[in-house]
């Protein structure tokens, strides 16, 4: 770009090398004392080692300039973590290992900001799942459900703070995770782009990110971009939801040979569906149905289906070890009586979030029991 004196409109390279690789990220984080968790750069195999040694196992390891979640993991041991991290960095040129976080909260936050400074977040995202799953193929739910109002408020006020420290021009992303015991939170990734995401806020609140991202490339500000949706208010009021949107991974692994079903923090799903409803329940059920056509919702896959259970331990091997038929096993334990507690020790998946598909199961125990007569 230099070479040919390429103008870069938008977000600058700088900007963008900053969310990239991963020490350059760090130490920007660290002039704004922001709070990442304890990692390191490292290029080579031997000092992805040594790193791991100082954080102990086990470990999560990034590669930098990746997409999907390519060449990342948790590490229990060396021996598994020499084995990814040369597989990791034949197709990247750096890694960062971390102190894993695995069973926090994964929130996201969507963030605008134009040349002239204005900042807003138009959308916010909690995972069903907890850390340790990648966000394409973990369960999404906009806006959050368990965060207090301190949280949200906190998180957003970093959000802000982090786009106009980076000097991000148009649209970002930002993840973190949030300790369910406390209010400590670690940012994990700033995305200086349009993401996946990305859209999933632009489809779940209306408002267009991508097309206001791109006026801002080309200098507007905010406050002079009228909204496409409303026609009355302009780009810099920010969203407020009054219904519950959830995004449903849909995966196709049974088409790969020899390709393991467990999820982790590489993405595997090949899609998503997007659902709409008053409460998290009524827009969970909707998605179910879309993800998995012949399933009638959250319940135990009938018997002799390909995703049926033959014992309960393989119902808490799929809890504790989760793959694409996760939701299912969470009917089953349901269905068999688990309480929210047990099943919250098996996945730590926020107990709200569990409540409400138990209460799903009761209702459908309870219309199973009705007769044509008692009806």
């Amino acid at each position: 770009l230099e070479k040919y004196g390429v103008r870069v409109l938008g977000t600058q390279v700088s900007a963008i090398e900053a969310t990239e690789d991963r020490g350059i990220f760090s130490d920007k984080l660290n002039e704004i004392d922001e709070r990442i968790a304890p990692s390191f750069a490292v290029n080579t195999v031997e000092a992805a080692l040594e790193a791991a040694e100082k954080i102990g196992y086990p470990c999560m390891i990034r590669a930098a300039f990746a997409l999907g979640g390519l060449g990342s993991g948790l590490m229990p041991n060396k021996e598994m973590l020499a084995e990814m991290a040369r597989t990791a960095l034949a197709s990247s040129p750096q890694l960062l290992v971390e102190k894993s976080l695995k069973g926090w909260k994964e929130v996201e936050y969507e963030v605008v900001r134009d040349a002239a400074d204005n900042c807003i977040t138009v959308c916010n995202m909690e995972n069903f799942d907890p850390l340790g799953i990648h966000t394409g193929d973990s369960i999404v739910v906009a806006p959050s459900q368990t965060l207090s109002n301190a949280e949200y408020m906190k998180l957003r006020s970093v959000a802000i703070k982090v786009a106009r420290h980076l000097g991000i021009v148009g649209e970002c992303n930002i993840q973190y995770a949030l300790d369910p015991d406390s209010e400590e939170y670690c940012i994990i990734e700033v995305n200086a782009r349009l993401s996946r995401s990305s859209a999933l806020a632009s489809k779940a609140t209306g408002y267009p990110l991508a097309y206001v991202a791109a006026k801002l490339a080309l200098g507007e500000t905010l406050p002079h971009i009228r909204n496409s949706v409303t026609k009355t208010t302009t780009a810099c009021f920010e969203p407020s939801l009054d219904y519950c949107v959830v995004k449903f991974p849909r995966w196709d692994l049974n088409k790969f040979r020899n390709v393991s079903a467990g999820l982790g923090s590489s993405m595997k799903s090949v899609g998503e569906v997007m659902s709409i409803g008053r409460n998290f329940q009524e827009a969970m059920q909707k998605a179910i149905r879309m993800a998995a056509p012949g399933v009638l919702g959250f319940q135990p896959p009938p018997e002799g289906a390909s995703s049926a259970f033959t014992s309960d331990e393989e119902i808490d091997r799929e809890l504790r070890e989760p793959s694409d038929r996760r939701i299912f096993a969470l009917a089953s334990a349901f269905a068999r009586g688990d309480s929210v507690e047990s099943v919250f020790q098996l996945t730590k998946i926020n107990p709200w979030f569990l409540s409400k598909l138990q209460l799903i199961q009761q209702v459908r125990d309870r219309l199973g029991n009705y007769t044509e007569t008692s009806m």
